[in-house]
């Protein structure tokens, strides 16, 4: 089937549908894929587990899927749509037989076990501050600025090289979402550009497709901080868009600042690229956005679009009562319990179905 054409719509038999249940607010809707059932509950009980989805607004949530069916045939609502996507904890599992997963920040290993000891240290100090619900935003920004900038420095002056990133990779605990391949060879058949985000490195990400999916999609670019390395494979500096980085590093918080300039296509310079290289003007151009995240902060991903209709999709990996509070307060849907991507392949061929 040609990109843009009409969606596989058996996709929607093969996927199970849940009975709903309430939770103490009336308009959370939520489901529960693990363990099926129905009646009432509080989120105050002790002995009540976690929903595996909540729908923020069921009814305003269907109003944004009839809004982007509207655009008419499933081939013209393939070309308003864009899917715009974090990395670490969206794509990838956040828990892989019975561990935590790597990001693909922490999974570096720059054969340098003082400066491993030191950005290792830095995690430790800073990433529970990253996901503290009660810091505010902006004193929160800048202490993700600190952790990002000075973990960038202790790279180039370990002396990391591109040998080592690739022994990284083949060595980490980490791999996609069930599901992941599936969507994106959905969008990909549907001509639907996929747009990922990453506040850690577009380098190492790179790696981990080529290694552990073992192939490219056509309609994907990658959007993340980029390293430099000279002829002899050395990390020598880190570039923001076209030019070296006399300008501001992506965090976890800041994602939205330069998306679209520093998007290209997955494996680029590595001698076997994709060949596709859409003009962000025109990814600017569409109207409809299906947004991915795990973090509150991804929201901002889509900033830098006029579009008409979003849908934002989180995942909250580490379930607490208050962030889920905050998370359901920020996204449309919300998976918890390190959820499949299959929810989503399954949004994705309903937004563009016809006569639904």
């Amino acid at each position: 089937m040609r990109p843009g054409g009409p969606c596989r719509m058996h996709r929607l038999h093969r996927l199970p549908l849940f009975p709903p249940t309430t939770v103490s607010s009336p308009a959370f809707q939520c489901f529960r894929p693990r363990t099926p059932r129905s009646g009432r509950g509080s989120m105050d009980s002790t002995t009540m587990s976690p929903p595996g989805v909540a729908i923020r607004d069921p009814e305003s949530l269907e109003k944004t899927k009839t809004a982007i069916r509207s655009a008419g045939p499933s081939k013209l609502q393939a070309r308003s749509l864009i899917v715009i996507a974090d990395f670490d904890g969206t794509l990838t599992r956040y828990w892989i037989d019975g561990r935590r997963g790597q990001t693909s920040n922490g999974l570096l290993q720059q054969g340098n076990a003082e400066y491993d000891a030191k950005r290792q240290a830095l995690y430790e100090y800073y990433h529970p501050l990253e996901i503290s619900p009660t810091i505010p935003i902006k004193e929160k920004t800048k202490l993700m600025e600190e952790w990002w900038e000075k973990t960038h420095g202790l790279l180039i002056e370990g002396g990391l090289t591109y040998d080592a990133i690739k022994k990284s990779v083949s060595e980490a605990t980490i791999t996609f979402r069930d599901g992941v391949v599936e969507l994106f060879e959905l969008l990909e058949e549907l001509g639907v550009p996929v747009l990922v985000f990453s506040a850690g490195l577009a380098d190492i990400i790179e790696e981990v497709f080529r290694q552990k999916l073992h192939r490219s999609f056509k309609n994907i670019k990658v959007s993340s901080n980029r390293m430099v390395f000279d002829e002899k494979g050395c990390l020598v500096a880190f570039k923001v868009g076209l030019s070296l980085s006399n300008g501001k590093t992506i965090h976890v918080l800041n994602k939205n600042e330069h998306a679209l300039d520093m998007a290209a296509p997955i494996h680029d310079k590595f001698g076997y690229s994709n060949g596709y290289n859409p003009d962000s003007v025109l990814m600017k151009q569409r109207t409809n956005v299906l947004l991915l995240g795990d973090h509150v902060g991804d929201l901002g991903m889509s900033d830098g679009l006029s579009y008409e209709n979003q849908i934002a999709v989180g995942f909250l990996n580490n379930y607490s009562e208050m962030s889920f509070k905050s998370y359901l307060d920020a996204f449309d849907v919300v998976y918890l319990n390190d959820a499949s991507m299959r929810g989503v392949v399954e949004l994705v061929s309903q937004l563009c179905a016809e006569n639904q």
